[in-house]
């Protein structure tokens, strides 16, 4: 009878071992971050947002109830996607020196996830705007469906990833692709008709320090042109960046000329002399023939002249692309 009641207590034993345990309601989310920067990461959709606090060696750890779906990983500069259902315990490792090319999802949900990083090496490879708009209009076409081959292939091949990620991939594939075919489509017609060498549409606007300056007026020097507006927070966010460019180049032979588009005059003016803004300080007074010579349908835009004031590319570098510096030293100045 003792035999019977151990055979009987053992298999309770190993029956309730060997019972799966129930899905948790929450997802579990750590990892380590080399060369953080900051305190903690924001994970976050349209509708959730979860702060995670990030230890001093890198580490952090958290749980988080949420809906199934995409969500982005946010550490104060860069941001991955990653896949979150609860039950998942997924562990994120990156480098922030190579952001996107060190993020490693493991444990239990990864494939979703390492999907998702692979994806965005995949496009930031092969939506490569300068290439793209150094093409020719058949060429541009030609390019745009070869990509959109390659992305559906790549999405159709990945069969252990959830389904609603990939048919949302797919979906997006044509309008994402009709964006850039639009973009590189316009600084291609702008090459075209505003090509290297070719004499610069002029302007003769109010200069902030009093009466007005011409493009003749700067004849003798390269000239670097920011098209801006006080409301515009892309603009706002190169004047650092166009500062100390102005600073280190304020004795060659170049000058900088920062052409305000804004409709309220008294706003470019308080802006300019607040923010003590450097270069030469203009005003378009409402007069959009430049604006509408160039092209000019966003802002910022940077226009670089050469002495003569002959075009030297009509979509120059933004003050915080290296290329610009570049640019500048393969023309000596």
């Amino acid at each position: 009878m003792k035999k019977l009641l151990l055979l009987v207590a053992a298999f309770a034993i190993f029956s309730c071992k060997n019972e799966p345990e129930a899905p948790k309601d929450y997802a579990t989310l750590s990892g380590k971050i080399e060369n953080q920067n900051s305190d903690s990461l924001v994970v976050r959709n349209r509708t959730y947002s979860k702060t995670i606090k990030v230890n001093k060696d890198g580490t952090f750890k958290d749980t988080l109830k949420v809906e199934s779906g995409m969500y982005n990983i946010f550490d104060g500069k860069e941001g991955t996607n990653v896949y979150l259902e609860n039950d998942f315990d997924l562990k994120l490792t990156l480098d922030t020196k190579m952001f996107d090319e060190t993020v490693k999802y493991s444990g239990k949900g990864a494939v979703h996830s390492n999907f998702l990083a692979e994806d965005a090496l995949l496009q930031e490879k092969l939506l490569d705007v300068d290439v793209l708009s150094n093409l020719d209009a058949a060429g541009l076409d030609k390019e745009i469906a070869t990509i959109s081959k390659k992305l559906t292939d790549f999405y159709n091949a990945k069969k252990d990833v959830d389904s609603t990620i990939i048919a949302a991939k797919l979906k997006d594939v044509e309008p994402m692709l009709k964006m850039y075919k639009q973009f590189a489509g316009e600084a291609i017609s702008l090459k075209t008709k505003l090509p290297k060498g070719k004499p610069s549409p002029s302007f003769n606007y109010e200069n902030h320090k009093g009466g007005k300056t011409s493009l003749a007026d700067l004849k003798g020097k390269y000239v670097y042109i920011d098209m801006w507006a006080t409301w515009c927070g892309p603009c706002k966010a190169e004047i650092p960046s166009l500062k100390k460019i102005e600073a280190s180049y304020h004795d060659k032979n170049i000058a900088f000329v920062s052409i305000s588009i804004d409709k309220n005059k008294a706003a470019w003016q308080k802006m300019v002399t607040d923010k003590s803004l450097g270069g030469i300080q203009l005003h378009y007074g409402g007069d959009n023939t430049f604006t509408g010579e160039y092209m000019i349908n966003t802002i910022p835009r940077f226009i670089l002249l050469d002495p003569e004031g002959n075009i030297v590319n009509a979509d120059a570098p933004r003050p915080s692309n290296p290329k610009l510096i570049e640019l500048f030293n393969e023309l000596n100045i």
